[in-house]
């Protein structure tokens, strides 16, 4: 891998982790990443464990809703408020699939754990439309906070990533996973399993759209998934592994699970690195 430079905000990182050079032969033991654009960033040592279109632009998807989420919490409107669901939160075209139905009340808290979890696309769309000012309003929230975090080449027009328009490089997706994570709410919503909703008189069960959350071996602290034709299938995460706290992301993937095996060859790959690291720093 070339060791060419990135320039992630302020933090200057290298497509190598030194800690992990330990012979010409290892550089080329790399996990074949199937995403057609990733970053892989170890934040404890501060260096980019692989790179792929790291500061190209491109549609994200459902990861939107870690920004839809960061205004709603900006914001400071009551979570505990109740809000309804109106045929202005019928999107349409490809992808926009709602189990929500046109009249369904929900608290804030309710429609944004929808949205992280499980990628509820009328829960998104409700939760900026009752942001003071509306969508519009929102939109441009969205886009500032993007400016306010360095993420210089995103751009946003809805909440719910539904629109190929909403863009963003994954050194970009660095910037907003970290963001994210910072959030309490963030954290615990996008990572539960699932979650029920009373909408009348049914319970609606919600699943995470995220199959790593359920796996013992993952310490997950936040992650997003997202799909639409033009984006493919990606996935964003933070996570720590063996102490190391590690930012994944993953877009444009061409298989339903090639996103969570991409993600397991990457853990794998830096648990081995590291065991020999330890093996080399303690010879027997």
């Amino acid at each position: 891998m070339s060791r060419s430079k990135i320039n992630l905000g302020m933090m200057l990182v290298i497509a190598v982790a030194p800690a992990f050079a330990h012979s010409a032969g290892d550089l080329q033991v790399q996990p074949q990443l199937r995403s057609s654009a990733f970053l892989v960033l170890d934040e404890t040592s501060s260096s980019v464990l692989f790179s792929r279109h790291a500061e190209v632009p491109t549609p994200i998807a459902s990861i939107t809703k870690l920004m839809t989420a960061l205004v709603v919490l900006d914001s400071a409107q009551s979570l505990d408020e109740t809000l309804t669901v109106t045929d202005a939160d019928r999107e349409h075209g490809r992808g926009a699939f709602s189990r929500l139905a046109i009249g369904a009340q929900l608290s804030r808290a309710d429609l944004l754990h929808l949205a992280l979890m499980s990628s509820e696309n009328r829960a998104a769309h409700a939760l900026g439309r009752n942001y003071p000012g509306g969508v519009p309003a929102f939109v441009q929230a969205m886009n500032s906070k993007a400016a306010l975090l360095g993420m210089s080449s995103a751009h946003f027009v809805d909440p719910s990533g539904l629109s190929s328009q909403n863009v963003a490089s994954p050194a970009d997706l660095v910037h907003l996973v970290n963001a994210a994570a910072g959030h309490p709410v963030i954290r615990q919503y996008s990572t539960d399993r699932d979650h029920s909703v009373r909408v009348g008189r049914r319970m609606l069960e919600y699943r995470n759209t995220d199959l790593l959350v359920k796996s013992p071996a993952w310490n997950i602290i936040v992650q997003k998934t997202g799909y639409i034709s033009e984006a493919g299938r990606c996935l964003v995460l933070k996570t720590v592994i063996k102490g190391r706290s590690v930012v994944m992301v993953l877009l444009d993937s061409f298989g339903k699970y090639t996103r969570t095996a991409d993600a397991q060859r990457i853990r794998k790959w830096l648990e081995a690195r590291l065991v020999e690291a330890t093996v080399a720093a303690n010879p027997a």
